[in-house]
């Protein structure tokens, strides 16, 4: 797993939210602005102070959550 050090949590930030570098931007809206059909350049042209590093991280982040494996708990009769 490649280590995502753009991608932080804080508690008194955005309620602990994976956001980017600590700054009051999530991940969820880099997601929802690359899914609404918005390039990589024109986010960092819309939000200088963001990189095309920080987006690469955020989808990177995603897809690490998306091929997370999920088990259901069975539980039997009594």
């Amino acid at each position: 797993m490649k280590k995502l050090e753009r991608i932080t949590f804080d508690g008194t930030i955005l309620g602990g939210r994976a956001c980017i570098r600590g700054m009051r931007v999530t991940v969820a809206l880099l997601l929802n602005l690359i899914a609404n059909g918005m390039s990589a350049a024109d986010i960092v042209k819309e939000y200088p102070y963001l990189e095309e590093e920080d987006i690469r991280q955020a989808l990177q982040y995603a897809a690490q959550l998306a091929d997370e494996s999920v088990y259901s708990l069975e539980l039997s009769a009594a």
